[in-house]
C-alpha cells in the first residue's frame, strides 16, 4: 500500500515465519554510509531498532540478493529517516543498496502492528467487491520498487492488476473476507466498451 511480466526482483521466502514490507532505500546521505528511507510502517521506533535484521529485496544480480543486513541506527534529518547499517561504513557502499526493499520477519500469527498493514497470506483469497458487486478475488500480492500490486482473479478478463493504494482500494476488511476497490474505467471492463446503462425517464 504493493503484473503480468516476470519481476527482476527476488523476495526471499521465509520457512515458519512471514514477512511485512517496512521500508524502501532511496538514495545514499552524507559521506558516512547513511542512507535515506522511504517508510511502510507507522511505528519506526518498533521496527527500525539497533540490531533489528532486514531480508533485502533487490535485483537478482544485485551482490545484496539473498542477503540480510542489520541496522546500526535511525537518525532523522530535517524530518527525513535515515538509516546507518552494520558494515556500511562509506558512501559507495551506502549507494550499492539503494532501491532495495526492506523486509521483517515475523510470526505468521501475529498481528502486523500497522494501521493499514496486511500480510500478503491474509489478502490472497479475500474477495474483490467494486460497487458492492463481488469482481473477482485476490490471487496475490505482486511488490515491485514503485508500489504494491493486488493480482486479482477475474471470471470475464482473467488476471487484473490493481494498483495497491488508498485512491484505488479504500477498504480492506479481514473479518468480512473482502477488499473494496474503486478502479479507473477500463481495468475490470474493455476499454472499448464506453456504454453506460441506459436512464429510464418518463
Amino acid at each position: 500500500m504493493a503484473s503480468g511480466c516476470v519481476s527482476t526482483w527476488s523476495t526471499p521466502i521465509p520457512r515458519e515465519t512471514t514477512q511485512l514490507r517496512v521500508g524502501r532505500i532511496t538514495k545514499a546521505h552524507g559521506l558516512k554510509g547513511g542512507i535515506k528511507l522511504e517508510l511502510y510502517t507507522d511505528d519506526p521506533d518498533r521496527r527500525f531498532t539497533p540490531g533489528a535484521v532486514f531480508t533485502l529485496q533487490v535485483p537478482e544480480d544485485s551482490p545484496w540478493a539473498g542477503k540480510t543486513i542489520a541496522l546500526d541506527e535511525l537518525r532523522w534529518y530535517n524530518g527525513h529517516p535515515v538509516a546507518f547499517f552494520e558494515g556500511i561504513g562509506d558512501r559507495t557502499a551506502a549507494e550499492t543498496l539503494a532501491r532495495a526493499i526492506l523486509w521483517v520477519e515475523q510470526d505468521a500469527d501475529a498481528e502486523t502492528g500497522e494501521d493499514d498493514a496486511w500480510y500478503d497470506h491474509q489478502l490472497v483469497g479475500l474477495k474483490v467487491l467494486r460497487d458492492g458487486v463481488e469482481v473477482g478475488t485476490v490471487a496475490r500480492v505482486d511488490h515491485l520498487p514503485a508500489q504494491d500490486l493486488l493480482a486479482i482473479d477475474t471470471p470475464d478478463r482473467g488476471e487484473v492488476l490493481v494498483p495497491f493504494v488508498s485512491a484505488i482500494v479504500p477498504a480492506v476488511d479481514i473479518a468480512s473476507g473482502t477488499v473494496t476497490v474503486t478502479p479507473p474505467t477500463g481495468l475490470f471492463e474493455d476499454p472499448e466498451d464506453t456504454s453506460r446503462p441506459e436512464t429510464v425517464t418518463d
